[in-house]
């Protein structure tokens, strides 16, 4: 059996931190010997950290592999997920701002998956790179108001940001998609029209 690389091993453990942060938030333990918002920080920023790492480790020891790339964004998701769903359950963010953000990356993958069908790469953006970061940031300033409400303002205003983020991160996705998409189809019709076009000449001469 073949033990996964480094940078694999590593959105791995972001995975398995999935369930230990939602588990946390929503029980809202253990508070010994730190209370549990504080653990909760330790492990929202563990589970960054390793996002970070994965990535320059393949880069740097060339292990980038069809799982790493399968996995990577997977295990980001997920980590959100389990982050703002259980901010929504304790009151401390808006279930609406939740649904915008998540339903920002699952349309996003989606895009994504249907780019790489047509052969496809869209590379990230200036706002999606900075997009992980700032949900981290507001993650972890909203979870600290748990016990510390005068953190409320500052948690508020970074959920604003990545709202905004999310969307602007989404349109920028979707204009790059959608360019793409039309001149990989336009590209089509032409080559259609040359065959098409090639075939009646052909045809003509044999007759």
């Amino acid at each position: 059996m073949t033990l996964p690389n480094l940078p694999n091993s590593l959105t791995i453990l972001r995975i398995f931190l999935v369930p230990v942060m939602a588990v946390v938030l929503l029980t809202k333990q253990p508070n010994w010997p730190i209370h549990f918002e504080v653990w909760g920080v330790l492990i929202l920023l563990l589970a960054a950290a390793t996002d970070l790492m994965d990535g320059y480790f393949a880069r740097k020891r060339r292990e980038v592999t069809t799982l790493g790339i399968l996995l990577d964004p997977i295990a980001d998701k997920l980590l959100i997920l389990a982050t703002f769903v259980p901010l929504v359950q304790m009151g401390l963010m808006r279930a609406w701002m939740a649904v915008l953000i998540l339903g920002r990356e699952f349309i996003v993958q989606g895009l994504r998956e249907i780019a790489s069908v047509e052969g496809l790469v869209i590379p990230a953006g200036v706002l999606g790179k900075t997009k992980m970061f700032l949900q981290v940031i507001a993650g972890c300033a909203v979870i600290l108001t748990a016990n510390h409400p005068a953190l409320r303002p500052l948690g508020t205003a970074l959920l604003w940001l990545v709202v905004v983020m999310a969307v602007g991160s989404a349109v920028h996705y979707f204009m790059n998609f959608w360019g793409q998409i039309r001149f990989r189809v336009e590209e089509r019709r032409r080559k259609t029209i040359f065959v098409e076009r090639k075939e009646k000449n052909l045809d003509g001469l044999t007759r």
